[in-house]
């Protein structure tokens, strides 16, 4: 039995929402210490942000700012979803180009990321930390640190975090991958070591966001399929699209749950498995509170979040999913 089979049968019997103690445990996750709390967010990152090859790509886009008017909703979509449900207040703003690293940005675009002071920056480099070196941290320490240095310039007190991304089915099981022959264990890992350089190589850098590690998580416990190769597993979702290099609807809504805990300190539980973004985006209860729960485990791990599986009021509830907006 895959955990998302357990989790729907789990969930027949349901608690009533409390609002007394709904206000309770809010107010007291507002007070986590180390956390971005609302205010601005500036999200910097290619197609693994705006979420290229799904229905993520402009979902929700009317609710953030994309800086490059292209009118994308993305990943950055649905993390405004989910704090507006969790009763924060947070200006989202992306800047995104497909295929390429942080290095691009700052070629380019440093007008544009420069313009303000924001509050919380998340970004990521690309897939394979390099296009030309496939494993190489290399550009991504160097070009981590001197993007750190361009936001604190506007705001010294930035919280600045990067994500560490998923690994590419494509990289591992097609003979061109960089990685063919191994696993994707040891891409996640690769990839994970080379955050953890960037992040050890600028100072005052919040913990690496562990997206990749979510991903392998979900394979190890029965939620998602492991090799898109060989076909998808009953029972299981497809975190990859269908070029085995972006994310599915399900992998960037993983992605949405794991940045969101990071960012927050929330519990992704506590959105609840009637979220409105996934009730949108057509997963079932079961696969929802299975996300939500990977997502929690691996926070979890380095205590980056708090145990608090409040339930939210039922987002299936067309009203209270329109006002999410």
């Amino acid at each position: 039995m895959t955990l998302i089979h357990a989790l729907a049968s789990s969930r027949r019997a349901r608690r009533a929402f409390s609002w007394p103690r709904a206000l309770m445990l809010t107010a007291g996750l507002l007070g986590l210490a180390g956390n971005a709390l609302a205010g601005s967010i500036l999200f910097i990152g290619n197609s693994f942000t705006y979420a290229d090859k799904s229905p993520v790509h402009y979902y929700r886009a009317d609710t953030v700012t994309d800086l490059n008017s292209e009118g994308i909703g993305g990943m950055p979509a649905l993390f405004k979803s989910f704090t507006v449900q969790a009763g924060l207040n947070y200006d989202v703003y992306l800047e995104t180009e497909p295929g390429v690293g942080i290095d691009w940005h700052l070629d380019h675009k440093t007008g544009i990321i420069g313009q303000r002071a924001w509050d919380a920056v998340v970004m990521h480099g690309y897939s394979t930390l390099d296009p030309k070196k496939p494993g190489d941290p290399a550009v991504l320490v160097d070009t981590v640190r001197r993007m750190s240095d361009l936001l604190r310039a506007r705001n010294p007190a930035v919280d600045i975090r990067v994500m560490a991304t998923w690994p590419r089915a494509d990289q591992v099981f097609d003979a061109k991958g960089a990685w063919y022959g191994k696993s994707i264990d040891a891409m996640t890992h690769d990839v994970r070591a080379g955050y953890d350089q960037a992040a050890a190589a600028t100072p005052g850098l919040k913990p690496v966001i562990p997206v990749g590690e979510a991903w392998l998580r979900a394979i190890q416990t029965g939620v998602a399929d492991g090799n898109p190769y060989d076909g998808i597993d009953a029972g299981k979702v497809d975190l990859w699209s269908y070029d085995n290099y972006h994310a599915s609807a399900f992998g960037y809504y993983l992605e949405a749950l794991v940045v969101f805990g990071s960012v927050t300190g929330l519990d992704p539980r506590s959105l609840g498995d009637n979220e409105c973004s996934g009730f949108e985006l057509g997963l079932s209860t079961a696969q929802v509170a299975a996300l939500q729960q990977v997502a929690f485990d691996e926070l979890a791990t380095t205590h980056a979040v708090k145990p608090a599986p409040l339930k939210l009021p039922k987002p299936s509830d067309p009203v209270r999913c329109v006002s999410a907006r």
